[in-house]
């Protein structure tokens, strides 16, 4: 029998992976668009572009992972916080600006992310 504090830990430890995870497929976007600015198969272009294949590689084993300890629906919902990781990574390193909508955008994602997650029922795989 599993104890509920565990359940809760290993279900939050889940979370906090595919978090952590979802922060590792957002920088497939950075070395995409920095591949961009280079000319087509220039070898910047392909350095880049290898990073962004290494990256999608590392998270399409990552969420094989991910899925078989979370419902599908819940594992997809959060996928929506690359918005978030996506105005973090705009305003940081590319030097975007974030206006009150982007603010307020991102808010209503993140609730919503915690509301569907945390939502009772589903089935556990």
């Amino acid at each position: 029998m599993t104890r509920p504090l565990a359940r809760v830990s290993g279900r939050a430890g889940t979370l906090l992976s595919l978090h952590l995870l979802l922060a590792v497929f957002s920088l497939s976007g950075i070395m995409s668009k920095l591949a961009a600015r280079h000319a087509f198969m220039s070898p910047g272009f392909l350095l880049w572009y290898a990073g962004m294949v290494g990256v999608l590689a590392v998270y399409a084993v990552g969420w094989q992972q991910v899925i078989k300890r979370l419902p599908l629906t819940v594992a997809y919902a959060n996928r929506a916080v690359t918005v978030i990781w996506g105005i973090v990574w705009g305003a940081s390193l590319f030097g975007e600006t974030i206006g009150w909508q982007k603010v307020v955008g991102a808010l209503v994602v993140l609730v919503g992310v915690v509301l569907y997650s945390t939502a009772g029922g589903g089935e556990r795989p």
